[in-house]
């Protein structure tokens, strides 16, 4: 058998390089690229191996490892799972870093492989810098963390291992149902350790997604179920995207008068035209699709977590005869409240669905109903997003400001605070993957990290990200990134004075404005931030706008730019869109000595017996 020698840190990257993947057809390199940050823990193993691979796996430095890893997996969103990234960071802070970012690929489904650096094997100089002890187990470090929120976990701690290993967080990585972060942590000495490894490891492999058909009983018993409904809804997920089936399943809402509402996730699985597009469900849905939801007698849940944004914490779906049909690759999933499941990819399982349907249509009554939903929707929602000249303008207008602005193959990024919910509502996605939001673990901070990511993966679209000033103070490095790699974004920053959308949610649970704005926390002394100039000394062409209309051409002119630009506007920390949406379980305080908290808690109680009535 013919070997080839070489360190594990250098074993690692041949074999990463040598994955393959196929992308609108072609043959594409499975990992896109490294991120890194080296450190005593990476250094001189795979920061030497990395350097020795050049082009064949690329290397991207940061500026932070948690931003890195929402980059990358950012990046393999946007790619619909097809190509996704590594990032390698050192021992200690610099992998602990990362732990967020796992926690945040684990709970949307997506794959990253992170490749922390670990402590000595051998153990001779323990500890070591930045080494966490455990008194009572020699065997953990710090990496341990990454266990509860990794698909995959494994420890490198003989190059050998390498043989056994990487083929099984490949499969993880590259299994609709499975997939996810896989951490490999890498002893620092381990790296540098040689082993004569069989050359046909190293071979190139084409991996292909894999397309799972469902079970003929499943199936026979869920085209029964939609045959008896009279008044179904699609619930469209993450899932959708991810399989490429946006066209089937716009195809099979029309053909079958069927309407579609979207999760976060999900979001621009349809165009918001589509006569059967609702748009966003639940919490934060829209008054025709939550209309339509709390009427249905069948859920056609396709691709989704059914998290409780969606489902309006299981209080939305009023119908006693309502069904939940639940069309996913995991089973996981597919399980949840006594659904009925249909494992299956997505795409597959429309259109086994769609086949064995044959001349099924839903009531045109219904059908109709839903466009007139829609038509009245989208009456009510104008009046949120027209422009005015209230000062400060309010979240919803200046993202009708950004949609006057947008175009079709424009890409719209946020993650946390308010604005997820008032895009949800409000944003009219176009093109697919033109939405891209993180509100599965809603990562304050992922907004401009996780926008880099996805310029990366599709550098022909424009990318906006649209951020509040709390969650942009948490995470901006990544703009010196941007502008450093040429990959231009237009950051909409949103300046309410602090943490606004906690604000509201306190005092609608009954408590006192304390400790979300600035302006009722512990301080000092006043401090106003500049947000323009400190977005210049990162790198970025900086304006501010003191009205829509600034806003609208500030836009213009970021569009015309050559490199990243942070557009800050002073907005209105109380207003939000009151219309649409739905109740959210957060539990209230059963003792308080405070009148409005004793009140909001008799709602929440009557919100909850409500909710026991319909079975939830």
């Amino acid at each position: 058998m013919k070997t080839l020698r070489l360190t594990a840190a250098q074993a690692l990257v041949r074999y990463l390089a040598a994955q393959k993947t196929v992308i609108d057809g072609a043959v594409a390199p499975l990992f896109a690229g490294c991120w890194a940050i080296f450190g005593h823990g990476n250094v001189a193993g795979l920061g030497e191996a990395l350097h020795a691979a050049g082009e064949a796996l690329p290397t991207f430095r940061a500026h932070n490892e948690q931003a890195m890893a929402h980059s990358a997996v950012a990046y393999a969103k946007t790619m619909r799972r097809r190509q996704m990234m590594v990032a390698t960071t050192s021992i200690g802070p610099g992998a602990t870093n990362m732990v967020t970012a796992a926690a945040m690929a684990h709970v949307n489904r997506l794959p990253v492989l992170l490749v922390p650096g670990d402590v000595f094997a051998n153990r001779f100089p323990d500890p070591v810098l930045q080494q966490v002890e455990a008194f009572s187990d020699g065997t953990v470090s710090a990496n341990d963390c990454f266990r509860p929120v990794s698909r995959y976990f494994d420890r490198i701690s003989r190059p050998e291992q390498l043989l056994a290993m990487l083929p099984r967080a490949l499969g993880v990585l590259t299994d609709p149902a499975q997939c996810g972060p896989v951490t490999l942590a890498f002893c620092q000495d381990t790296q540098a350790e040689a082993y004569d490894y069989p050359v046909g490891f190293f071979a190139e492999k084409l991996h292909h997604i894999r397309r799972s058909p469902p079970d003929a009983h499943e199936l026979a018993e869920a085209i029964k179920l939609i045959k008896d409904a009279r008044k179904p809804v699609i619930v469209a997920g993450g899932g959708v995207l991810y399989s490429g089936c946006e066209r089937e399943l716009a195809a099979f809402a029309q053909a079958r008068g069927i309407p579609v509402m979207e999760t976060q996730a999900g979001k621009s699985s349809l165009p918001h035209d589509h006569p059967m597009s609702m748009g966003a469900i639940g919490v934060t849905g829209t008054g025709a699709a939550n209309e339509m939801a709390e009427a249905c007698d069948l859920i056609i849940a396709v691709g989704t977590r059914l998290a409780d944004f969606s489902t309006g914490s299981w209080g939305l779906f009023k119908n006693p005869k309502c069904r939940l049909l639940t069309l996913n690759v995991q089973a996981f999933d597919s399980a949840k409240h006594q659904a009925l499941p249909l494992i299956a990819d997505a795409l597959t399982g429309l259109k086994a669905l769609d086949a064995g349907l044959r001349r099924y249509k839903a009531s045109a009554a219904w059908s109709a109903r839903a466009q007139a939903a829609k038509a009245a929707w989208f009456r009510v929602a104008a009046r949120y997003t027209n422009a005015t000249n209230a000062a400060p303008p309010s979240d919803s207008q200046v993202i009708g400001a950004v949609q006057r602005q947008a175009r079709p193959s424009d890409i719209i990024v946020a993650a946390a605070g308010g604005l997820p919910g008032e895009l949800h509502k409000l944003w009219q996605a176009q093109d697919a993957l033109g939405y891209h939001l993180e509100y599965g673990y809603s990562t304050m901070g992922y907004e401009i990290a996780g926008a880099l990511g996805v310029k990366l993966a599709a550098p022909q679209r424009e990318v906006f990200v649209m951020i509040g000033d709390g969650s942009y103070l948490m995470m901006n490095s990544e703009i010196a990134t941007s502008v450093m790699l040429g990959m231009k974004l237009i950051i909409v920053l949103n300046d309410n004075g602090g943490f606004g959308c906690i604000n509201r949610l306190q005092q609608e649970t009954g408590g006192a404005p304390f400790n979300n704005l600035l302006v009722d926390s512990r301080q000092v002394q006043a401090n106003r931030i500049d947000f323009a100039r400190h977005a210049e000394s990162l790198g970025a062409l900086a304006l501010t706008a003191r009205s829509i209309a600034d806003l609208e051409q500030a836009l213009k002119q970021a569009r015309a730019a050559a490199r990243t630009v942070v557009i800050v506007t002073a907005t209105d920390a109380a207003a939000s869109t009151d219309a649409g949406g739905h109740w959210w379980d957060v539990a209230v305080p059963e003792v308080s000595v405070r009148e409005s908290v004793r009140r909001s808690r008799k709602a929440y109680q009557d919100k909850k017996a409500q909710r026991a009535r319909l079975g939830k």
